[in-house]
This record gives structure tokens, sequence and C-alpha cells, in this order.
């Protein structure tokens, strides 16, 4: 991996570990729009006007958010609106991007190796299993050193 990916894999790394206790949160039923506006004691017409907007835009807003087919604009604004910071970010399901990449890596090296392991067993030149398993780490290292193209195939 190049210096200026590798730079930039860690730094995203970083950021993503603040999102990664949040993973655990879940959106209220309502939507977090409504949930707030909610708590917080404003009305639909509160919230409008302080959008420049009618209480039915507002209820259409919730709505759309409750059904994820609000923009993220519509959020930022409404966050706005209620005196707050609209954040957002991806967290991978695996904890880090670096676990995402090996995970990825060991399956086309498994891949691989597997495919040649095959064909040499078809010629009768059979590799023990502690050797498949050897060549497999291997190649999931070179092909994390290298992140080619095809790791996302």
């Amino acid at each position: 991996m190049q210096g200026k990916q590798h730079l930039l894999l860690q730094q995203l790394n970083d950021k993503m570990k603040l999102f990664s206790a949040i993973r655990k949160v879940s959106v209220p039923p309502t939507g977090w729009v409504k949930a707030i506006r909610t708590a917080l004691g404003m009305s639909l017409q509160q919230l409008g006007n302080k959008l420049g907007v009618s209480k039915q835009n507002v209820q259409s807003m919730e709505k759309r958010e409750q059904e994820g087919t609000i923009s993220i604009k519509a959020l930022k604004e409404v966050a706005q609106a209620m005196d707050m910071q609209f954040v957002y970010g991806f967290v991978p399901k695996d904890g880090s991007l670096n676990d995402l990449i090996e995970k990825r890596a060991a399956m086309l090296a498994s891949e691989i190796v597997m495919r040649t392991a095959h064909t040499m067993n078809l010629e009768d030149q059979a590799n023990s299993k502690k050797r498949i398993a050897r060549a497999i780490k291997e190649r999931t290292e070179l092909i994390k050193n290298e992140m080619p193209g095809m790791l996302w195939d």
C-alpha cells in the first residue's frame, strides 16, 4: 500500500473509531426529528416557522425521515433550526477499515490459492493443508500491501 493511501486509511480509521460507540444507538421509531421536537415541546408550527415552511412540510419531513427518504441537506436544515448539529458517518461492520481489508484480502487469497491447489490436485500434486494455509496467509499479506482493485470485485 502506498504511503498516501496508508495515511488516508489511518486518518479515516481514527475518525470512524469515534462513531463505533454510537453504532449501538437505535433510531427512535418516530425518527430523530419528531422525537427531539416532541421532547423539546416544540410544535410542528414552531419548527415550521424556524425552517420557513408550513407545519405540513414539517410533518412530511418527519415522515420522510421515518421512511428513510429524507435528504441529508434537509436533516442539516432541521438540526440547525433546532439549534443542533447533524452528524453522520459510516462504521465498518468488522470494526475498522483495516479489518475490512484483512477480511476481503483473506477471502481473495483463499480463492486464488484454492484454485491453484485444485489444479495441482487434478495433476496429482496435492499440497498439505498446512502448506495451503501458509500460502493463503502469505497471499493475504501480499494483497493487503498491494491493495489491487480486484479486492472489491
